[in-house]
């Protein structure tokens, strides 16, 4: 087996080849720590000695994230020049003091305010699939440098599926926890509602272990679960709606597959809980009115250094009074107990990640309403469910070698993460054989 050392270098081979594209993924590259850090868990794999699961894994780190003595860009040009961050932020910490071999740092869309991953600042990694599509966003180079085979685990933020939305496009998997379970300290926000930190990697395992250190936990095993029994919900309605001819056929396929091992699965006529979210914010998001607030002076200010799409949603935000905004938080308190109710009728959740496979960037880039309608759609499934605070992961469908990645996402119960993971793990394993 390679050793982390090994490994690294192999990766940064492969970056430099990719010339441009290497630097579309990766905003910066911390080759020389990233060394001592591999070279430290070789050594300890010498001696027969281990900080972990996680100890010599290579990580990336989405560039919102503090790292000391780095600036920290979150995807903007404006940020270039910002002062560099005077410590690591906690989950960062916690990575270094588990034996994570960081790499660097990845691309986002700017200010990681699109689910579709363009940014005319950095450039815009292609998917990992196929060069010349969309590698979904905001976390755009995490999902790329997992689906390439870069790193082993990457870390993102999910506000609106910016973790699940990539690892779908990218034919990997992507873990949302329950906001309160990762500490978003040092981490550049976009709402403070509805930020969540989580990881995208190739297993349920390794997501579920990069969770386990993000959250402060020791990692350990997960425990084990059967899909036979599994009480597994179908919430009808808007997140069925649009979807592509490839997504309906593997999301049936994987029905299918877990229904002949014993799954239990129900139709749920939750139409109204799918479209409260997008209904209640029809005039005007949770997300823009706070992006709006935390980047009120560049919004005065610095309006040119903008990318002019994350500029219009944010304009959108400064528009909305303080009795509209204070009734939306209001209305998902009370939908959210709703919500949390009717979970406990089923294990999890099962439907699309996103209703489409990953569109063309060509056809993206110049277009603004092709942009807007496909940002849209690509968000609808997923923000359904930081709407709601629960958590939920994207996992590959099985695919042929040149077919485009399809997401089948789970949710589960409201801080009941591992639980959700378990059976994730669960649902991996039947789907791979």
């Amino acid at each position: 087996m390679p050793t982390s050392t090994q490994r690294l270098d192999h990766t940064l081979h492969a970056l430099k080849a990719l010339g441009d594209e290497g630097h579309r993924i990766f905003t910066q590259i911390y080759a020389d720590a990233a060394r001592e850090a591999a070279q430290a868990a070789d050594a300890r794999a010498a001696r027969g000695l281990s900080l972990g699961p996680i100890d010599g894994k290579l990580v990336s780190l989405k560039d919102l994230l503090d790292v000391a003595g780095e600036v920290t860009t979150a995807g903007a040009a404006m940020r270039r020049s910002s002062t560099p961050a005077a410590h690591d932020a906690p989950v960062v910490q916690r990575l270094r003091a588990a034996g994570a071999v960081i790499i660097g740092k990845t691309n986002m869309t700017e200010f990681a305010f699109s689910g579709v991953g363009i940014n005319p600042h950095f450039g815009t990694p292609g998917n990992a699939q196929e060069a010349e599509r969309i590698p979904g966003g905001s976390s755009s180079g995490a999902g790329v440098s997992v689906g390439r085979g870069l790193v082993d685990i990457a870390i993102g933020s999910d506000t609106g599926g910016s973790v699940r939305i990539p690892a779908a496009f990218n034919g990997t998997v992507g873990f949302k926890p329950t906001q309160a379970r990762v500490s978003r300290e040092g981490a550049f926000p976009l709402s403070f509602t509805l930020d969540s930190l989580g990881p995208l990697a190739r297993s349920v395992a390794d997501c579920a272990t990069a969770d386990a250190v993000m959250a402060g936990e020791a990692p350990t095993p997960l425990p084990a679960r059967s899909v036979r029994g599994l009480r597994i919900g179908l919430p009808q309605g808007l997140p069925w709606e649009q979807c592509s001819a490839e997504v309906l056929q593997k999301t049936e396929q994987a029905i299918e597959s877990l229904q002949a091992q014993g799954a239990v699965f129900t139709k749920l006529p939750w139409q109204a809980l799918m479209a409260a979210p997008g209904q209640l914010q029809s005039e005007g998001t949770i997300i823009a009115a706070e992006a709006a607030a935390i980047h009120r002076e560049a919004l005065a200010h610095q309006r040119d250094a903008f990318d002019p799409r994350v500029l219009s949603r944010m304009d959108k935000g400064r528009s909305l009074t303080a009795p509209y905004y204070v009734n939306l938080l209001q209305q998902r308190q009370r939908l959210q107990v709703e919500m949390d109710a009717a979970m406990q009728n089923v294990d999890l959740l099962l439907l699309p990640t996103i209703a489409i496979t990953a569109p063309r960037i060509a056809d993206l880039l110049e277009d603004d309403d092709a942009f807007f309608a496909a940002n849209g759609l690509i968000l609808r499934n997923t923000s359904i469910f930081n709407f709601y605070d629960l958590p939920a992961l994207s996992l590959p469908a099985p695919r042929a070698a040149k077919e485009l990645p399809v997401g089948i996402m789970l949710v589960g119960q409201r801080m009941q993460d591992r639980q959700l993971l378990a059976m994730a793990a669960a649902i991996e394993q039947l789907l791979q054989e």
